[in-house]
């Protein structure tokens, strides 16, 4: 890691390339989320040295931020390391202290309460717990989890046939698609990736290249 951060400063340093010093955090936000989708459809990938390749793109990005706030003097690598090694070794004290877990729901829980008592068991609203730069299925699913809501097939079939032909209609159907997903234990999100990803496969070449 740190040559990767010895080549960033480099880039971002005098002499450096000119479009690495104008990125700010908010300019490679797009980039995070392109690199990170990429990296989740790579684990499909049949080489895993093209997962590899992706994590190496997902890391440039931690780099890049890290580097930015380290000239900026806000933080550095060694503090968004420290932060998330300091979580990890807290919220399992079944592994790293004397706490007894009897499988992995005990594991989710213990990790939930903690986490509540990290933040002081201060209300948050839902609006801060789901990501707006989730896919809008991985949105919803979300949303739908932390609403307590549930769904079906019949209830998907029922909506289909009445649903209007509208953007209010289509979004109702696709919310109960999700709903449906979440009742089969299916991520909705990754499976059509996963799905629209094959169907591009499968798409004849362009013979111009």
């Amino acid at each position: 890691m740190q040559e990767l951060l010895s080549v960033m400063r480099r880039l971002r340093g005098p002499g450096g390339c000119p479009w690495d010093q104008e990125q700010t955090h908010e300019s490679l936000r797009p980039y995070l989320l392109e690199e990170a989708a990429e990296a989740v459809d790579a684990v499909s990938a049949p080489d895993r040295r093209e997962l590899a390749g992706e994590l190496g793109d997902v890391l440039l990005q931690v780099a890049f931020h890290s580097v930015i706030a380290e000239q900026e003097g806000t933080f550095g690598y060694a503090d968004v390391e420290g932060a998330i090694v300091s979580k990890l070794i807290r919220r399992h004290p079944h592994v790293f202290g004397e706490v007894q877990v009897e499988g992995s729901a005990e594991v989710v829980a213990n990790w939930q309460a903690i986490k509540a008592a990290e933040q002081g068991d201060r209300p948050r609203r839902p609006a801060d717990r789901v990501p707006a730069a989730l896919g809008a299925l991985a949105r919803e699913a979300r949303t739908q989890k932390l609403a307590g809501l549930t769904g079906e097939r019949a209830a998907l079939a029922r909506l289909l046939d009445t649903a209007p032909d509208s953007e209010a209609g289509v979004a109702a159907v696709l919310s109960a698609v999700v709903a449906w997903a979440r009742s089969l234990d299916v991520d909705p999100e990754v499976t059509l990736r996963a799905h629209t990803q094959a169907t591009l496969a499968a798409l004849p070449g362009d013979p111009r290249s």
